[in-house]
């Protein structure tokens, strides 16, 4: 079986959680688990927002998917659907997913209020409110 050729690796990894995890640790109520498979996931309240796929389920891809609505998914997608795509299985669920990797030339700050838009949608309105504050 042939080796599979990825366009980027752990280094590129790293960066993508140093980056997203330093925009979510800003957030209240927040936290980040890396699981057994190395994706890396925010939650808040026990709830997934967001999360960093390195080759998920062998697509090749490392990409964020972050919760979002339909209407947000479809015009973030059609804006700039090189960078972005509809996020496989949860994509009918309004996710939307970013490519991380340098070939698609992320825009972090984008990608931080795309994470920050997604934590509203499921942080407590304490914490909304905290964080509106600071």
């Amino acid at each position: 079986m042939a080796e599979r050729v990825l366009g980027w690796g752990d280094d590129d990894v790293a960066v993508a959680r140093e980056r997203l995890g330093g925009v979510v640790a800003q957030l209240p109520e927040t936290s980040a688990e890396v699981d057994v498979y190395g994706n890396t996931g925010f939650f808040t309240r026990g709830s997934r927002f967001a999360w960093i796929l390195p080759d998920h389920h062998a697509d090749g891809r490392l990409a964020l998917w972050c919760k979002a609505d339909r209407h947000e998914q479809q015009a973030i997608v059609a804006r700039d659907p090189v960078r972005y795509f509809v996020a496989p299985y949860m994509g009918r669920f309004g996710w939307v997913a970013a490519h991380l990797d340098a070939a698609h030339d992320p825009d972090w700050d984008a990608l931080a209020e795309l994470i920050e838009k997604a934590w509203r949608a499921s942080a407590t309105k304490s914490a909304i409110a905290s964080f509106d504050a600071r």
